[in-house]
């Protein structure tokens, strides 16, 4: 796979094209909007309000995480996801969103909330 053209697609989508399917993800699996937004908030520092304003706006993921605080442990996200170790993801964009993807993943997964958000 030409992997510059998989970043450049990743950053052209649409945060709210995407946000669908992680509510749809994690509510299958009997986790909620809340928690969903408490994961966000922790990578990206969005609140609620702001979550919603970028979803209206129809931001891609590039303004998406350029407009984002991410969070000083956001490193610790490790393992795999859609096939790549998230922690040797070359580019940085790419890498933020798979960030979010295993986070995403983890709460389906049922992992507890502390896990996830990397307490020490």
């Amino acid at each position: 796979m030409n992997t510059n053209n998989h970043d450049e697609r990743i950053a052209k989508m649409t945060f709210a094209s995407v946000y669908p399917h992680y509510v749809t993800k994690v509510e299958k699996k009997g986790r909620t909007i809340d928690e969903l937004q408490q994961v966000i908030e922790w990578l990206t520092g969005y609140d609620g309000k702001k979550l919603q304003e970028l979803i209206e706006q129809k931001v891609n993921f590039e303004a998406f995480f350029q407009q984002a605080s991410l969070h000083p442990n956001a490193h610790l996200i490790t393992g795999v996801i859609c096939g790549y170790r998230v922690e040797e993801i070359e580019n940085p964009l790419t890498q933020q969103v798979r960030y979010l993807d295993k986070l995403v993943d983890e709460l389906a997964k049922g992992r507890k909330m502390e896990k996830i958000l990397r307490v020490p």
